[in-house]
């Protein structure tokens, strides 16, 4: 199936690994101009040195800490330099926060900082740009709404939701689709951390029907169809990619 995407252009954070780096290799499989965005700016561009290679247009490289205030606007700005136009946001930065019943406001506004306003302000610096072409996507990478205890991450990922569905329903009108993943177990670095070979093993017996963790390009292929212009009549939902282990209906 020909999804389309040719020509589009798309701005992944969190690229220099795990998910966002299986978002970048399939997108751009699919003859998509990536801009990639995260701290590390050696990974990243070993990322893209591995895309060119491949035949692929090479990614426009943006080393930037998006937990800075004023970094959303220096991101469009280079971005839109670099590349002229961006068609797709691919909101993937984020990380697990697990808090005490008592946590303070400090560790509170950190997991909103770190889960929640990246994409809100990202999203709100490409918007008129995105409005202006009369087309766009944005994929939220959003958590599970079964947390075991309380998590900064869970909480702000919800939010991250709630807004993603209000949004969606204010610009659809403009061919702007909003949509949201919850990815399961996913290898990456911070699934790696918290499970050593055997823990995942034993894990995925107990937990996930499907018997294992899932790879990045899992995340990726789902991604991939939501940005083509054959998902224009998917918007404001949430989908979990986990091998079915989240139990809610």
């Amino acid at each position: 199936m020909d999804l389309e995407l040719a020509g589009k252009t798309a701005l992944i954070t969190g690229a220099s690994s795990g998910i966002g780096r299986g978002i970048t290799k399939v997108l751009a499989a699919e003859g998509v101009r990536t801009i990639i965005v995260a701290r590390r700016e050696h990974l990243l561009q070993e990322l893209a040195d591995e895309v060119a290679k491949t035949g692929a247009p090479r990614p426009v490289v943006l080393p930037a800490d998006l937990y800075e205030r004023a970094a959303a606007r220096e991101v469009r700005k280079m971005a839109l330099e670099a590349a002229g136009s961006v068609d797709i946001l691919i909101h993937n930065v984020g990380g697990a926060r697990p808090l005490p019943v008592d946590a303070d406001d400090q560790a509170w506004d950190e997991a909103f900082a770190l889960n929640f306003t990246p994409a809100r302000k990202l999203t709100q610096e490409f918007l008129p740009h995105l409005r202006q072409r009369g087309w766009g996507r944005i994929i939220c990478m959003a958590g599970s709404l079964e947390p075991t205890g309380v998590n900064g991450s869970a909480a702000s990922k919800a939010a991250l939701y709630g807004w993603a569905k209000g949004l969606s329903r204010d610009i659809g009108r403009f061919g702007i689709t909003v949509n949201c993943l919850s990815p399961g177990r996913i290898h990456s670095e911070q699934i790696s951390r918290l499970y050593p070979p055997a823990e995942e093993e034993a894990f995925a017996r107990q937990h996930i029907p499907v018997g294992y963790f899932g790879e990045p390009e899992d995340m990726a292929y789902i991604v991939a169809f939501l940005c083509s212009p054959k998902a224009r009549y998917i918007t404001g939902q949430r989908a979990y990619v986990d091998g079915g282990l989240h139990m809610a209906i």
